[in-house]
């Protein structure tokens, strides 16, 4: 634990002007990103006496060895640059908000030449217009399904779209008329965007005028006694309407307004979002942060705002933004909300009306919201903590591990060997530190010499990662080395540390390796190797589910009621499958090789054309120069080196039918590398030169 005295600043050091500054831990990670007015008036509040603190603030200032700071011209750049870099840091006492999920939109592609309606999730994409967010797929898909009578806009992959282009018979939408089919040109791509422009007009809020559209062209029908094409109008309005009824109207004015709300306590909060566009509810989300600091309503409206809409420009921005508490000051954030939509956004809390009525709704929601998270992480933390500390008492370690690492060696009968490694932190996986490793300091199969290798260059990097920071550095210019892909040492030249985690930088409290004493015991000496003696090392076996120790004859048996050993299976298993994955991965590339790929300068588009040429690659193998020659693209001097590697490569195994005995032809067209093997009893080609996963397992 640091003292906040051995980093502050002197005095006068601080500029009066605003600003950005980071606070970095002894890894010189950053910890902590804040704006400031006035830079030396803030970070004065972070050195005085720790007993005023707040406890979260206190934990910060002793965590962190270094502070440092950005001058900026005004606040609105400042708010920027804040946002900018808790994106790119994700420092860890931020208030970051976090999405129980992934929200759906409901999104048209209007950048593609015939525009599609699709559910997506994730990043937004340019030239798309997205709708919602909506709480679950399936309220989209029901509503999409109620348009596409009116809207017949195109729903199907680029795949589906080009194979009916190409057999020119549509989908089964094209013909129950929920799709224009413009695929086999029913209709032009001017008239299929048309529809496309309705349809985003309609969930705009644009609706009345297509309903009158419809009732006027129902009329006209049934005066002209075409009374099937009047029945076929008269649904499409029900549909419309009830497409409608799915969201009821809440603002009369015909608002576009987005209305945020925040419910907390002294240590977390909530914040619900209502998403009103043509006056009328079109999506919802909630989010939930933990209170790092002592923090006023408006700041937590403020980073909300930062991160709702960071990354969002032009119609996304709506022309109202509804909050409990404006931030202080709020200019500066009104200014930035009008940059990013470029144009004016009110930033108001409602007094009065419809607008302060739903306020309460969407606060409401907020309350419920910091209630069901409350009750479920009570369990979670309690469950976690206790697992970490049954953990410490069974392997009598000092405190509880709150970072473990778990390391896996996968193969295939001594092929393709891999290895896995996982990190959790506080019992919770931490995907973005897990790392994979080939084995290639020796070929075969051999789990325990596989895991001293990975261990070795795993900690070796932690070593040099530790150099680096200056902290076994006795001059100023002490040289730094430089880590290759495999962890190696191999010369000088690491760039300086810009504060973004980097790999292998931060040690775990225990090592798990997933087998028994001599997995473990190789872990334990690869790390003594290194002169590491503060890491615990334990194993855990698959048979019994035993937990090893280094130098221990029995294992440490944990019941298995014991939260402390599900957690150390839940990280076992992660690695596994973290393993396997990577493992299988390697090996499907293995078995897609072909002999072309080993020919310099041909890349896939003449593999390709030479296939299609030939039929087979066995066609090819048996090819002159002259007749390969004759393929568009490839020359003589290419076709010679093509003949030369094909006449190297042992020819594939031919086909056999295990039912019948019989030799099969091998089929037009084959892949390269996909050369029919021995035929399976179902008919199905099994490759010759693949192991039999039947008589080996994956481990």
């Amino acid at each position: 634990m640091a003292d906040p005295s051995s980093y502050r600043p002197k005095p006068g050091e601080i500029p009066d002007t605003p600003g950005v500054y980071r606070f970095r831990d002894e890894h010189r990670r950053v910890i902590y990103v804040g704006k400031a007015k006035s830079l030396r008036q803030r970070l004065a509040n972070y050195f005085q006496d720790l007993a005023g603190m707040h406890p979260r603030t206190r934990t910060m200032v002793t965590t962190a060895a270094s502070v440092e700071w950005t001058v900026v011209s005004t606040e609105v750049e400042a708010l920027q640059l804040e946002y900018s870099w808790i994106k790119e840091y994700d420092p860890r006492f931020n208030v970051k908000y976090r999405d129980d999920k992934s929200y759906p939109y409901l999104a048209v592609t209007m950048n593609e030449e015939y525009p599609r309606v699709q559910v997506m999730r994730g990043h937004k994409k340019k030239g798309v217009r997205y709708f919602g967010p909506y709480g679950h797929a399936w309220a989209i898909r029901d509503t999409v399904d109620l348009l596409l009578r009116v809207f017949p806009v195109r729903t199907c992959s680029a795949g589906v779209f080009k194979n009916a282009a190409r057999t020119g018979r549509p989908c089964l939408l094209g013909y129950i008329g929920k799709c224009s089919a413009p695929c086999v040109d029913r209709v032009s791509a001017e008239e299929h965007r048309e529809l496309a422009d309705e349809f985003c007009d309609f969930m705009t809020g644009r609706t009345n005028t297509y309903i009158r559209r419809l009732e006027r062209q129902m009329a006209e029908a049934a005066d002209e006694m075409e009374y099937e094409r009047a029945a076929r109008l008269r649904d499409d309005i029900g549909a419309l309407k009830k497409a409608m009824e799915k969201n009821a109207v809440v603002l009369a004015d015909a608002t576009d307004a987005d209305l945020i709300a925040v419910a907390e306590d002294e240590l977390e909060a909530a914040v619900q979002i209502f998403h009103v566009r043509g006056g009328r509810v079109r999506g919802q989300r909630g989010w939930v942060t933990d209170k790092v600091e002592e923090i006023t309503t408006g700041a937590l409206v403020e980073h909300a705002l930062q991160q709702l809409y960071g990354e969002e420009t032009g119609d996304a921005v709506p022309k109202e933004v509804l909050v409990p508490a404006l931030p202080d000051p709020v200019e500066p954030v009104q200014e930035w909300l009008t940059g990013r939509r470029g144009s004016g956004v009110s930033l108001r809390v409602p007094q009065r009306g419809d607008k302060k009525a739903l306020m309460e709704t969407v606060q409401r929601n907020a309350q419920q919201a910091l209630i069901l998270h409350k009750t479920k992480r009570a369990s979670d933390l309690t469950t976690r903590s206790r697992a970490l500390e049954e953990i410490a008492d069974a392997l009598a370690l000092d405190s509880a591990p709150l970072r473990v690492e778990c390391y896996d060696i996968s193969h295939l009968q001594g092929d393709d060997v891999v290895a896995s490694m996982v990190v959790f932190e506080d019992g919770l996986a931490r995907k973005s530190e897990y790392r994979r490793f080939q084995i290639k300091g020796f070929a075969g199969q051999d789990d325990v010499r596989s895991m001293h290798e990975v261990i070795t260059r795993r900690f070796r990097r932690y070593l040099a990662e530790k150099e680096k920071t200056g902290e076994w550095t006795d001059g100023e210019n002490a040289e730094t080395p430089e880590i290759d892909s495999n962890g190696e040492i191999v010369g000088t030249g690491l760039t300086e540390d810009d504060g973004r985690p980097r790999k292998f930088a931060y040690p775990p409290q225990l090592v798990v390796v997933d087998g028994g004493a001599p997995q473990v015991a190789a872990a334990r000496r690869a790390l003594d190797e290194l002169g590491i003696d503060d890491i615990a090392v334990c194993g855990l076996a698959k048979r019994l589910e035993e937990v090893w120790l280094p130098g221990d004859d029995d294992p440490v048996v944990l019941p298995r009621t014991s939260e402390g050993l599900y957690l150390l299976q839940r990280v076992r298993d992660e690695a596994h499958r973290f393993a396997i994955t990577y493992q299988r991965s390697k090996r499907a590339k293995r078995f897609r090789s072909s002999p072309l790929d080993d020919v310099p300068g041909l890349g896939d588009t003449r593999k390709q054309a030479l296939l299609k040429h030939f039929g087979s690659l066995k066609k090819l193998r048996s090819a002159t120069i002259d007749q390969i020659c004759e393929v568009p693209g490839i020359g003589r001097k290419t076709a010679e080196t093509i003949a030369a590697a094909l006449a190297q490569a042992a020819p594939a195994a031919p086909a056999v039918n295990t039912a019948t005995g019989e030799i099969m032809e091998e089929e037009p067209g084959t892949e390269p590398g996909t050369e029919p093997g021995t035929m399976g009893s179902s008919g199905e080609p099994v490759t010759m030169g693949a192991p039999d996963e039947r008589r080996g397992q994956e481990t």
